[in-house]
């Protein structure tokens, strides 16, 4: 018979941060856990979660475990017995070991010759025996962005036990009754406020409301329906959607009350998937500010309200912000203008602060703020931000005008720009408000009067921060700024990656303390995107940028790794590749292109040549040809193609004599100068299609010839056209990457 298994970890608050992973974590480890056990669950695990607890619910979990059989290869048969069928020591001595009879023996037969084994059977031990194992090893098995040492230990022989915060009780139950286990009190703790935490059947509702008695009391369950019920009684909601969907419905309610609605950067921002996390039973107040506060960027008010008090703005219908905000509690509000009040005088004091700093600020203008920055380490092997400031000036300006091919008044845009681009780091507002630097700076430049040019490359110079082809900023936010922007925000970026990897700092595994594959995603990202967001067709290669980024630092940069320019080739197609994949590609379309993104460092070809594969490979010729591609490469790979492969053409044709490789040579010869023609307008897909009719002659020619001939002349031709069609292939993609559709095939 199955029954139902629930597990509650009860736990001090977890960070908001934390609870989706956990939640999904903690689910698919104690599934993990009850296989590796041998306990099959009947149904899926079911996973909650609240900042106080993490629940998981399997509907039906055997009663026992499946039975143990192994195998166990003795002695070789030969060995085993005497001329005369006697067994001999060697079978003896191995039936002994398994206890029993050598007739109990069988003769099993391997590629090695017939051996002597036995079946050993272990019958499963019932669930409440191997659950105590299973939730140890749960415990044991999740991982968290920090671990604390909270005096505690389990009796595994692996000593303390550490968690993300301290566990407070346990609710095991497996068929309505508790499964027995205890973390323990370390020997070495040094407050008796620790004790042992004993499973049970018990548990806990929220800390401050109650229907009836004690508020928090411990609650017994039975079952999960019970449980779910007994803790909605006592104001814990645990399902998450739930929770998300009680404090949307209020948000829009309470905004209507004001005649208003939540804030548009409310959602860009993330806080309503972050509040859910925040509480066991939301509900929502509304408070106010005084009006002379609008006077205030919108951008100062909404990071005060949302990153600094998890508080939702409210705007009337015009799309400006009202005085008013909206506060996600995790209480019943039944005093709520005491807790709007209160709420009102913290929002009130920040943004006092907030306007000091605004008004202290633009006494000095952005441009004179440049040598203070002097005293702003960048890295210590990279000099201060003043230098890097002129750095960002001249390279953006190099970037407008040689790679972006922008007139000379953008160049200087660009150059001023990048000089001012850090300038707000000396800010008071940014100093309090980190998360406004970049936007503070574009403010006081607009302030100043400076052209939208400038002040807009300032304000966007950090982004992009996702891959999405529609991550702000679009060309409608940046207006006439598109140009001056590209250019500064990846001077600024180049700069910062091509220094650090020179000087010997490039990112490890999970370890990226300088946000390199951030800012290397978005130089892809921008790249990639270019034409959408400037206007601008020419491709743009990152090589020289590289090179130009280098020389900037002229001799304040010591090179530590020769081999940085390698690996930041390859730290750039890792991001190409997630950006590509991010974007729905496939994973062999991808791999195709990497091989000349890696030489090249254009994102936007290899970018449009992924697109252009995605399209071609529906067709079942280019498959086919994919297929055949392997088979030239692993023919050629020690042979060199011509630098120039229509020089050698003449002399291919005079040493080849079998109709099909002369086909094939004369296919390819026709189809060159188009898939040439089509490369210089980047129409990949055109050249690919030219190359998708070589098929049938590739075909063909591995039917009837034979590459190895024994006359040496004739050997080199062919594998010299063999070269000469990879060259070709290879400067679309290397398609011998592409895995062919097996449902086309079916």
């Amino acid at each position: 018979m199955d029954r139902e298994l629930l597990l509650e970890i009860g736990c001090e608050e977890l960070p908001a941060s934390w609870l989706p992973r956990l939640t999904q974590q903690v689910g698919d480890l104690l599934a993990a856990q009850l296989v590796a056990h041998r306990l099959l669950p009947e149904a899926a695990s079911e996973t909650y979660s609240t900042p106080r607890r993490l629940t998981v619910r399997i509907a039906k979990l055997a009663e026992r475990q499946t039975d143990l059989e192994e195998l166990v290869t003795g002695p070789p048969v030969a060995a085993s017995f005497a001329p005369d069928g006697a067994p001999t020591q060697a079978a003896v001595g191995f039936a002994a070991k398994q206890g029993v009879e050598v007739a109990a023996l069988e003769r099993l037969e391997t590629p090695k010759g017939a051996y002597l084994g036995f079946r050993k059977r272990q019958r499963g031990q019932t669930a409440v025996d191997v659950l105590p194992s299973v939730l140890g090893d749960t415990l044991r098995a999740l991982t968290f962005p920090k671990l604390m040492h909270w005096d505690a230990e389990l009796d595994d022989g692996r000593g303390e036990l550490l968690f993300g915060r301290p566990i407070r009780w346990l609710l095991y139950l497996y068929g309505g009754r508790v499964v027995p286990f205890t973390i323990n009190r370390a020997s070495a703790a040094q407050t008796s406020q620790v004790q042992d935490v004993n499973t049970g059947a018990a548990t806990y509702g929220h800390r401050f409301l109650t229907t009836s008695g004690r508020a928090g009391r411990a609650i017994k369950v039975r079952s999960f329906d019970e449980y779910r019920a007994r803790l909605l009684e006592n104001f814990v909601i645990i399902e998450r959607e739930q929770r998300h969907t009680k404090i949307a419905l209020e948000l829009d309610a309470k905004a209507q009350r004001l005649h208003g609605r939540l804030s548009r950067v409310v959602h860009e921002s993330g806080l309503l998937q972050e509040v859910p996390d925040l509480v066991e039973y939301p509900s929502v107040i509304a408070g106010t500010f005084g009006n002379e506060f609008l006077e205030l960027p919108a951008e100062v008010l909404t990071t005060t309200l949302i990153h600094h008090q998890h508080y939702f703005p409210v705007e009337g219908e015009d799309g400006t912000l009202k005085n008013a905000f909206l506060a996600v509690i995790n209480t019943e509000p039944d005093n709520e203008r005491t807790i709007a009040r209160n709420a009102e005088r913290v929002v009130a004091a920040r943004l006092r602060d907030a306007r000091f700093f605004w008004e202290a600020d633009r006494q000095s203008r952005l441009d004179s703020r440049i040598d203070r920055l002097g005293t702003l380490l960048f890295h210590k092997k990279l000099g201060n931000y003043q230098e890097k400031a002129e750095r960002i000036g001249r390279l953006a300006e190099w970037i407008a005008r040689d790679a972006l091919g922008a007139g000379d008044e953008a160049a200087r845009q660009a150059a001023q720009a990048g000089h001012l681009a850090k300038a707000d780091l000396t800010t008071d507002m940014v100093r309090e408000f980190t998360e406004l630097q970049g936007t503070m700076g574009g403010i006081y430049a607009r302030g100043e009067g400076l052209p939208e040019e400038v002040w807009k490359a300032v304000y966007f110079h950090y982004l992009p921060i996702g891959v999405e082809a529609d991550a702000a900023p679009s060309r409608a936010q940046l207006g006439n700024a598109a140009v001056t922007w590209t250019a500064v925000s990846l001077a600024d970026k180049l700069d910062t990656i091509v220094g650090l990897f020179a000087a010997g700092e490039k990112p490890t595994g999970s370890r990226d303390p300088f946000g390199l594959r951030r800012a290397a995603q978005a130089v892809v990202k921008i790249v990639v995107d270019l034409e959408a967001v400037t206007g601008l067709v020419s491709p743009m290669g990152l090589l020289p940028v590289v090179e130009r980024a280098l020389e900037g630092y002229g001799g304040r940069l010591t090179v530590t790794d020769e081999g940085w320019r390698v690996a930041l080739s390859e730290f750039l197609a890792e991001r190409l590749q997630h950006l590509l994949e991010r974007r729905g590609y496939r994973y062999d379309e991808i791999r195709s292109v990497l091989p000349a993104f890696r030489v090249a460092l254009t994102p936007g070809t290899a970018a449009k040549r992924v697109e252009a594969l995605a399209q071609a490979r529906k067709s079942a010729e280019f498959e086919a040809l994919a297929v055949l591609f392997k088979r030239v490469k692993n023919i050629t790979k020690d042979f060199k193609a011509a630098d120039h492969v229509p020089d050698e053409w003449q002399m291919i044709r005079a040493s080849l004599k079998e109709p099909a490789e002369l086909d094939l040579l004369t296919g390819l010869e026709a189809r060159w100068p188009k898939i040439q023609a089509a490369l210089r307008q980047e129409q990949y897909l055109d050249a690919m299609n030219q190359v998708a009719h070589l098929r049938a002659p590739v075909d063909r020619f591995f039917v009837d010839v034979l590459v190895m001939a024994d006359d040496p002349a004739l050997r080199h031709a062919r594998l010299a056209l063999l070269a000469a069609l990879r060259h070709t292939v290879e400067q679309i993609a290397d398609i011998s990457e592409i895995v062919p559709d097996e449902s086309r095939h079916a």
